[in-house]
């Protein structure tokens, strides 16, 4: 299935000398994981105080795309200059979780919007980091298959949180697009499962 994540070579070799500077510097894989995670948190505050305002949803597709390049920049450092950890592997699935739940419960402050509908998103969000992980329990390999992989929800949920924050989308549409991103997570929750277990029997 087409995924943001399928960008990432090409957003990554952007990048590549902002990661020879932070290695550079010392900054390690592990530290730039805990600042994304970090971040995340401190912008969902931020904007969950003033969600009276929409303006302030503007703040959340500018994080999703710094978030983006913390995320690819902890991979190329532990990649490729030998920080690879085994904490850093807790880290680095926790770290996601933790930041797609703290920016998604934002949008329960919305009037009109489902707090069933965003609860729901949430938790198909870790069900489908989850079933990625497991690729790894039955000798596959970690599974970033879409429609819906982490990428693409930064991608959505901030053109989404653009949308809100310009007043071009109307707050009575959101519930019909967490819908079409619900399916899309249970699609992706069974496309990783599928292509885990094919990779797994080759």
């Amino acid at each position: 299935m087409i995924s943001i994540y399928q960008l990432k070579p090409k957003f990554q070799s952007l990048l590549r000398p902002y990661a020879n500077r932070l290695n550079n510097a010392n900054i390690t894989a592990n530290q730039v994981t805990i600042s994304a995670c970090l971040g995340s948190i401190f912008v969902s505050f931020i904007v969950g105080l003033f969600s009276s305002y929409q303006w302030i949803f503007c703040v959340i597709p500018i994080w999703m795309l710094i978030r983006m390049a913390l995320n690819a920049l902890d991979g190329m450092l532990a990649r490729e200059f030998q920080q690879k950890t085994d904490l850093g592997a807790y880290l680095n699935e926790i770290g996601d979780v933790i930041s797609d739940i703290a920016l998604l419960l934002v949008f329960m402050l919305l009037d009109n919007v489902s707090n069933n509908l965003v609860i729901l998103v949430v938790l198909l969000s870790f069900l489908s980091e989850y079933a990625g992980v497991l690729g790894l329990m039955v000798g596959s390999s970690r599974r970033y298959d879409g429609p819906m992989g982490k990428s693409d929800r930064a991608f959505v949920f901030g053109a989404i949180s653009l949308g809100i924050g310009i007043y071009q989308l109307p707050l009575d549409c959101i519930n019909l697009i967490l819908w079409m991103i619900s399916f899309l997570l249970i699609y992706t929750v069974i496309n990783r499962i599928r292509k885990g277990l094919e990779k797994a029997q080759k």
